[in-house]
């Protein structure tokens, strides 16, 4: 029995579609909250043995085959709010990386290294997005989330764990908003900054393609810098590149001919297709290397039931 909501609630939702590499399951349940007292409201009386999962615009995830036998919590219109006072700007958990970056330039407050990290604030949050050296860490000052027995807090970044594409969020924890501290810069020259970041993305990633962004971290600890001293050792995509798995493909699944760091779904591939595809080359890197990659992109949820 599922607690009254005001948001919207779905059984045996399927979750392909709310994912970049359009695949995946079913989740038990769908939860799309109203607002975050209808969110706490709901995590406070649900059954505390059933497990949450909360789930932003999919841009960095692959949700196995089975599904998911969890409630998926997704936020939507009541939580991307984006504000700006003084130095701090203040962004709810579903508004979009890019559109956090623009607002601010908009008011003069430099964010920009959001601006071609894909998917939401929520989700830069938990991973520590970062690229061209700077990171979610080097702004964020607090965040405020709901827990999974519905209690409203403010975490400190500090609190957060934050490290190289990874956090500490408590289990169950439900982020629903973010305050970055930014620096003040002309807004033209952001503009501009952005312009340039998003013609060397394109240039360099398949951002036509379905993708999740990078498939593994760098075992170097850091992303690219973008600047002409970046050095390339330890870097995800020559090391697979090394190991001879640029292009290589399974079913639907490939790692891209333009950035062999992209899984990407050529159309038709099942979340085993790509998940198989990245373990082979995570194998195929070590036995060339001695390095074990570690995804970067988040896997959840159960294997296909087998049909008897």
């Amino acid at each position: 029995m599922m607690p009254p909501v005001r948001g919207s609630l779905t059984e045996a939702r399927p979750l392909a579609d709310l994912t970049w590499l359009r695949v995946g399951g079913p989740a038990d349940w769908l939860f799309q909250p109203a607002d975050e007292a209808d969110l706490a409201d709901f995590l406070a009386t649900l059954d505390p043995r059933v497990p949450v999962f909360p789930m932003g615009v999919g841009s960095n995830l692959i949700i196995r085959d089975g599904g998911l036998r969890a409630v998926v919590i997704r936020l939507g219109r009541g939580f991307n709010g984006i504000r700006i006072e003084g130095d701090r700007v203040i962004a709810g958990a579903a508004a979009l990386d890019a559109h956090v970056a623009r607002r601010a330039a908009e008011a003069r407050r430099d964010l920009t290294f959001l601006r071609t990290i894909p998917g939401s604030i929520g989700g830069a949050v938990r991973m520590n997005a970062g690229c061209y050296g700077s990171y979610v860490a080097d702004h964020l000052v607090e965040v405020r989330a709901v827990t999974r027995e519905g209690r409203a807090v403010t975490l400190p970044a500090s609190d957060l764990g934050l490290g190289y594409r990874r956090s500490a969020l408590p289990e169950g924890c439900v982020l629903v908003e973010a305050t970055f501290r930014a620096e003040a810069g002309d807004p033209a020259d952001l503009a501009r900054r952005m312009d340039e970041q998003i013609a060397k993305r394109d240039a360099s990633q398949p951002t036509k393609e379905r993708s999740a962004g990078s498939t593994f971290r760098n075992p170097a600890g850091f992303s690219s810098t973008g600047r002409a001293d970046d050095t390339h050792d330890l870097k995800a995509w020559k090391l697979i590149d090394e190991a001879g798995m640029r292009g290589a493909r399974r079913g639907g699944a490939q790692m891209s001919e333009m950035h062999s760091n992209f899984l990407i779904n050529t159309g038709g591939a099942t979340a085993a297709d790509l998940e198989g595809l990245g373990e082979e080359v995570i194998k195929r890197v070590f036995q060339s290397s001695g390095i074990e990659l570690e995804w970067e992109i988040m896997r959840v949820g159960e294997p296909p039931v087998k049909k008897e």
